[in-house]
């Protein structure tokens, strides 16, 4: 018994600015934790810029498409997705979005969406506007190594400045974008 007293007095109870700091070490250290593991699964996941990679392309309605150049001009979001993709219902209205601004040119591949007409029906019944080419066979996204939908390839002079998959806000894509541009 004198031992559980001794226990309890050597037991120094903390301030609440103490307790508050421990809260924040720790949120900050499982933040850190987070960070670094969302950064390795990304880098292991991204695709891969082919040795020659196809940057002329045909979007679903015929247009052609010229991503070399259109990066020449400013860095350009290529957006990897597909109809039948759960996580692509909520980053493809962050794309439009992104598109309609026009900061930015945004193409995006439709990796395995059916036919033209079939991804054309998709397409206007989520109100998407923005330029798709249909990647029927899934031999564009194969070419880029792709492992996952969504994923997002970040093209500056015709080369890849960065690669991304997963849920990327507005905000990480905008900013990615401007990085690109600026370095």
């Amino acid at each position: 018994m004198t031992t559980d007293i001794k226990k309890t007095e050597l037991k120094v109870k903390k301030s609440p600015k103490q307790k508050l700091w421990s809260v924040l070490k720790t949120t900050l250290l499982y933040g850190l934790v987070f960070i670094v593991i969302y950064t390795a699964i990304n880098w292991w996941r991204q695709p891969v810029m082919p040795a020659n990679p196809q940057l002329q392309l045909t979007d679903y309605q015929g247009q052609t498409l010229d991503l070399a150049a259109m990066s020449r001009e400013q860095p350009t979001l290529v957006y990897f997705w597909g109809t039948w993709c759960p996580i692509c219902t909520y980053t493809s209205p962050t794309i439009d979005k992104l598109a309609a601004a026009g900061n930015y040119p945004v193409v995006t591949i439709a990796i395995k969406s059916g036919s033209n007409q079939q991804l054309q029906n998709y397409m206007q019944q989520n109100n998407f506007d923005f330029t798709t080419v249909n990647d029927e066979d899934g031999a564009i996204f194969a070419d880029w190594q792709g492992q996952v939908t969504p994923s997002y390839v970040i093209l500056k002079d015709g080369e890849m400045t960065q690669g991304l998959t997963g849920i990327q806000p507005l905000w990480s894509l905008k900013l990615r974008l401007w990085l690109s541009s600026v370095f």
